[in-house]
């Protein structure tokens, strides 16, 4: 949160797309000192503690008890790494809060705070600290802001878990973007170039089945994990209590599960959200997003979704990101939601928000590039991995218009392959225009991906078809974006027996039943066939696949779920 080292290459924080430059700058945003009537204002959420001169007040890896406001006394915020360094970020003294966005949500710490004298503190736990910041809007506005700025701060310096990794290995991109995507920090070292590897592997018999190696803050080493595995090593997984049924399960965090679980909480209602990589969804992966109303120079959507996943921290939601729902089943109008770490969430309601999962191409031997030249996003991870190559595009729609404007930046050439004649018939015609003014973007219509081609290192060439020239063309490349559409995330619905369209899609009372589906026992509009089940996004059938139309589904099933709560209460009365 100083001034940041030089050996990062860590998760991008295009989230908040805000430079680090500019921090330099909002040092007094990010370490407020707090005014007598601010800290008369939160004693009624606080308790006091004390700490003796040498004690850790918290320590990385361990969770922290909420946030500290320092009354008396100073202390050290440091950070430690993996190569056993520690390096100063700041001190408090009188009227300062130690916390960063970890604490907002009882995660483990990343950074010690060390008593350098004898101190008197107010201690805020999550809980108190989300009521303090609703209900004291200005100071709320204050916290929330250094709060986040402090973690970019973090995400800036590399600090958090170390991957050691090849550059271009699947598994280490796929990692660092599960990390970006949920706004974590995170340093990563090439084995083969940096000699700081040295001194992380020295005395560490690995193969090479053993990378990418994580080291977590924690001290504990993974090899090759996945992201699950990642995630329970960071403690980001929380762990529910069982006798609690909420009043919502939001099973997705996309723009319409996002919206929802705001909506919802901001209205008192008790939420749990679930989603097995990261918030956003879809649009999470879009570079930029300019036709969303109240963003006229566009915003990307990971920061979209950033800004609503602070929203529903902030409102008292309980988001579990990573974790996937396995099932769910009804029983006595509650909902039991099972999760593959076995934990099971009870809940009075269930917004299915699920999304899409990205299409793949019906090609022979697809299986053996995936993740290793085939991407289904563009980020800024994979726009270093493509910087001065020729990579090639399949897709016509706004996501893969976005990606090309995006990559044509880093590229030397982009070539967009798509069956039809033109993109008027699938694109907006603003990218359209700024697409046809790129010079190293050429597009080729009525193209059909026939195969691919590849050595040990990964992807080295399509084999495509021209369906009016009826010729055949390779195409080396080692880098496929693949913005083809999405099928139905619905298989976790299988036991609760909802009511499919002929696609995949849930059907709600808005289906048509023309079309030979009526969701027949649904009392509201974004209701299933299943009673108090909703559904709403891009899994809705027949919804229009726009962000915008997905967190208006989120606002508006907000009601629906009171009208149904207050059904189910006159029943039981």
């Amino acid at each position: 949160m100083s001034t940041p080292g030089t050996s990062v290459d860590a998760a991008t924080p295009s989230e908040l797309e805000i430079p680090f430059s500019s921090l330099e700058y909002r040092r007094h945003q990010m370490f407020p000192r707090l005014c007598a009537a601010e800290i008369a204002s939160l004693r009624r959420f606080a308790r006091p503690m004390s700490f003796k001169a040498g004690e850790l007040i918290f320590e990385t890896g361990q969770v922290a008890l909420g946030l500290f406001v320092l009354l008396h006394g100073r202390v050290r915020i440091e950070s430690r790494d993996s190569f056993g360094r520690s390096t100063v970020v700041t001190e408090h003294d009188d009227g300062h809060f130690m916390a960063e966005m970890a604490q907002l949500s009882g995660k483990p710490a990343l950074i010690d705070g060390i008593a350098l004298t004898d101190v008197e503190t107010l201690v805020i736990e999550p809980e108190r600290l989300r009521a303090l910041i609703v209900a004291d809007a200005q100071l709320g506005e204050h916290i929330m802001r250094a709060l986040i700025l402090r973690r970019l701060g973090l995400i800036e310096q590399g600090l958090g878990p170390v991957i050691v990794g090849n550059g271009d290995d699947a598994r280490l991109i796929r990692l660092q973007g599960f990390l970006r995507r949920n706004a974590y920090p995170a340093m990563v070292i090439d084995a083969r170039t940096d000699p700081d590897a040295i001194k992380l592997l020295g005395g560490m018999t690995t193969g090479p089945g053993d990378f990418p190696l994580v080291f977590c803050p924690n001290g504990y080493v993974l090899r090759a994990p996945d992201e699950a595995q990642l995630a329970s090593c960071l403690g980001l997984v929380p762990t529910f209590e069982q006798s609690h049924v909420y009043d919502v399960a939001i099973v997705g965090a996309g723009p319409a599960g996002l919206a929802a679980s705001v909506y919802a909480a901001t209205e008192g209602l008790s939420v749990a959200v679930f989603d097995q990589r990261a918030p956003g969804g879809q649009a999470g992966a879009s570079s930029r997003i300019e036709n969303y109303l109240g963003f006229p120079t566009g915003i990307s959507g990971q920061a979209l979704a950033a800004r609503a996943f602070q929203q529903a921290l902030k409102f008292g939601a309980h988001l579990a990101i990573p974790g996937k729902v396995m099932d769910v089943s009804r029983h006595e109008d509650i909902f039991t939601l099972t999760l593959q770490d076995g934990q099971r969430i009870s809940a009075r309601t269930v917004v299915v928000a699920s999304g899409a999962a990205y299409r793949k191409p019906t090609v022979p031997g697809f299986d053996r590039f995936e993740g290793r030249g085939t991407f289904y996003w563009a980020s800024t991870i994979e726009a270093r991995l493509v910087k001065g190559l020729d990579i090639v595009l399949m897709g016509g729609g706004n996501s893969a218009g976005q990606a090309v404007v995006f990559l044509a930046n880093f590229a030397r050439s982009v070539r967009v392959l798509i069956r039809g004649a033109d993109l008027n018939a699938s694109m907006s015609k603003y990218l359209i225009d700024r697409i046809g003014s790129l010079p190293n973007v050429s597009l080729c219509t009525r193209c059909v991906l026939r195969g691919l081609e590849g050595d040990e290192s990964g992807l080295t060439g399509l084999h495509i078809h021209h369906e009016d020239e009826g010729a055949d063309e390779v195409i080396p490349t080692r880098h496929l974006f693949l913005f083809i559409g999405a099928d139905p995330k619905t298989d976790w619905l299988a036991a609760s027996d909802v009511e499919l369209d002929n696609r995949g899609f849930v059907v709600t009372g808005f289906a048509r039943s023309e079309q030979g589906f009526s969701a027949s026992s649904a009392r509201y509009p974004l209701e299933t066939s299943v009673p108090g089940m909703f559904a709403v996004g891009d899994v809705r059938s027949e919804s229009a696949k726009r962000v915008a139309a997905a967190v208006g589904d989120g606002a508006a099933v907000v009601s629906q779920i009171h009208a149904y709560l207050s059904q189910l209460a006159k029943a039981a009365a």
